[in-house]
């Protein structure tokens, strides 16, 4: 297994803050799916954000998120 590190922009449809941020995750070493990673982000940290961001009682739902993986690297720290 290999780590490694994404920064990425996350945005909600109506939500106007963005989430900038890193992600770090294991996957056999080979190419990265960078369709299944956004999809990662979303479900593993994004959604999480843009519930601390939202009022109370409103729900988030994957579909409203978008992801933009800028770089990504193998990580050794």
């Amino acid at each position: 297994m290999t780590t490694y590190i994404a920064q990425f922009v996350a945005k909600h449809s109506f939500i106007s803050t963005k989430q900038q941020s890193i992600f770090i995750w294991q996957q056999e070493s080979g190419e990265i799916d960078k369709e299944l990673l956004e999809n990662k982000i979303k479900r593993e940290a994004a959604l999480h954000f843009y519930r601390l961001e939202s009022k109370e009682g409103n729900d988030i739902l994957l579909d409203e998120i978008s992801v933009d993986v800028l770089k990504t690297m193998p990580f050794g720290g």
